[in-house]
């Protein structure tokens, strides 16, 4: 896989640039955590890097089209169990690969519940299972852990980074310590000038 290139993207939402003139390279294999202020960009730009949004101009090269995500929202189905919210972004999953995924984050109990009737923080969970277990080479995490206490964010985060080894992932987090999760994690920080080089 080679680097996924930003080159000049702008990006605006009527009045607001959010996005100007923003270029970076993110090196296959490496994580990259994307911080800054509340609206400075970070979450269009990895919508921009999935293939979600349309930057105004620019362009980005060599997306790869295998591409996990844990957004903001855990956009799950209510009404389905964690089994078929699962299936749903991963087609027909070994049975045991997601009891091992639910097991690691602790909802082996919770196969065949309906995620309509769990906490906030097991929601968060599931939608990281359906993500780790979706293939992937790129794996956009948009605020992971926001909703868990800080003994069960750590061992989530733990177990996130040992599934991605090796892998491309790009990370928003508005908080610095979670940086130290991950290994050789690299950091790029928008701003009032939300560009980069």
């Amino acid at each position: 896989m080679n680097a996924i290139v930003c080159k000049d993207i702008y990006k605006s939402y009527g009045e607001k640039e959010v996005l100007r003139g923003f270029s970076h390279a993110f090196e296959p294999g490496s994580v990259t955590a994307v911080t800054g202020p509340s609206g400075c960009g970070k979450t269009t730009l990895v919508s921009i890097v999935a293939g979600l949004v349309i930057p105004d101009s620019g362009s980005v090269e060599n997306a790869p089209q295998n591409i996990s995500a844990v957004f903001q929202e855990d956009r799950l189905i209510d009404g389905h169990d964690v089994r078929a919210n699962i299936r749903f972004a991963c087609g027909n999953i070994a049975p045991e690969r997601v009891a091992v995924t639910l097991a690691a984050l602790g909802l082996q109990d919770e196969y065949r519940t309906d995620v309509s009737s769990l906490s906030g923080g097991m929601r968060r969970r599931v939608a990281i299972a359906r993500a780790l277990l979706a293939p992937y080479d790129l794996l956009i995490l948009d605020e992971p852990f926001k909703g868990l206490d800080e003994t069960l964010k750590a061992k989530v985060a733990s177990y996130v980074a040992e599934c991605a080894k090796g892998k491309t992932v790009i990370f928003i987090t508005h908080d610095i310590s979670e940086l130290g999760f991950f290994e050789n994690c690299r950091v790029l920080e928008l701003g009032q000038n939300p560009s980069a080089g």
